[in-house]
């Protein structure tokens, strides 16, 4: 099993090289710009797969805790705190080299938060508040559970909407590039393009393996039994409170991190991130993939994706994903590339043969 993962992780780094000397050779190395914001975006739906595919909790949140991810990141990496320099605790971060000193974009000194503290910082805040809130709120089933879920990210949308240091609906924009390790900086900058693809992709496939090798563990087996019958599971010794909150606590971190570096990609971040319909986008692409297929939640995540980035979708982009999960509940309710249901589909059309019968 071990061997499998690793030639599937492999092949999936081999396409991801195959694409970007593609570009290169095709001369439309533009491409690898909606290609790297679809690998973050892939961090936030493999985290939602878990959630919903292997535990059977919908989240109509997410985008909230994406949203905070990046905010968090920028609000620390812009907001000047030079008149704070004399503070006691701002010497010590200082000194401690969690604060840095750059030129902003009318040439005036700043003193920031590092972008390794800022994305460290977004991490704790965000454990910490799924942890709060998924206690009382994945006691829900259904309904309520989805309803729970979307009022606490319209709670974020609101409050990075209305928040003067969030930028209120002009959002948060000079958020500086971020340096991962020396000579590799995450940046919009169109000289560094291609690595900011391998980057990001570096990135998505590590978290891939991760997963595959977690839903392959003891733990998967657990998650699966939840999934099929949580009452049963709990009879046989399964802790299903604390395996469905950790696994909501791991999804929102997932989309964290995707905030905080999609926001230094960009080098800012809006209100939109924390919509509702942002939200939606993500359950859609994780119900058309499969909801316990990660496999196929990164190919239909990465494709609509690309296409809702490009354009393709037009001033109907919202409308598209929309109807898409309206379909899929309608006739494909477990997932259009989970296994078993093209089978099913193609049956539908297909002639029975003699041996079948009428």
């Amino acid at each position: 099993m071990q061997r499998k993962k690793a030639i599937q992780v492999s092949s999936l780094a081999a396409v991801v090289i195959a694409v970007q000397l593609f570009t290169a050779a095709t001369g439309s190395l533009f491409y690898l710009t909606q290609l790297t914001m679809s690998a973050y975006y892939l961090l936030v739906i493999l985290g939602l797969t878990v959630l919903m595919g292997y535990t059977g909790q919908i989240s109509l949140g997410h985008a909230g805790f994406f949203a905070m991810g990046g905010y968090i990141s920028a609000m620390l990496t812009t907001h000047d705190l030079t008149p704070l320099r004399d503070n006691a605790l701002i010497g010590f971060l200082d000194s401690a080299g969690i604060l840095v000193e750059r030129t902003g974009l009318y040439g005036d000194n700043l003193l920031n938060v590092t972008p390794w503290a800022a994305l460290i910082a977004a991490i704790a805040v965000t454990f910490i508040v799924a942890y709060l809130i998924g206690g009382p709120v994945l006691k829900l089933k259904g309904h309520y559970l989805a309803m729970a879920t979307l009022a606490f990210g319209t709670i974020i949308y609101t409050i990075v909407s209305a928040t003067p240091i969030f930028g209120e609906a002009d959002g948060i924009n000079g958020v500086p590039p971020f340096e991962v390790l020396p000579g590799l900086i995450v940046s919009g900058n169109i000289a560094l393009r291609t690595s900011n693809y391998y980057i990001a992709w570096g990135l998505a496939i590590a978290c891939m393996y991760l997963l595959l090798n977690l839903m392959d563990s003891r733990v998967g087996r657990a998650l699966r039994a939840i999934h099929g019958a949580e009452d049963a599971a709990g009879s046989m010794g399964v802790d299903t409170a604390q395996y469905k909150l950790r696994v909501f606590v791991l999804s929102a971190v997932f989309a964290a991190v995707a905030g905080v570096f999609l926001t230094h990609y960009n080098a800012g971040i809006g209100p939109s991130e924390a919509s509702v319909m942002k939200s939606i986008r993500y359950v859609a692409i994780v119900a058309i993939g499969g909801m316990a297929n990660l496999w196929g939640a990164l190919v239909m995540g990465v494709v609509l994706n690309f296409l809702s980035l490009r354009g393709y979708f037009g001033s109907f982009d919202d409308a598209v994903f929309g109807a898409i999960l309206i379909v899929i509940m309608l006739f494909a309710p477990e997932g259009l590339l989970r296994q078993g249901t093209l089978k099913a589909l193609i049956g539908m059309f297909r002639k029975p043969s003699k041996e079948e019968g009428v």
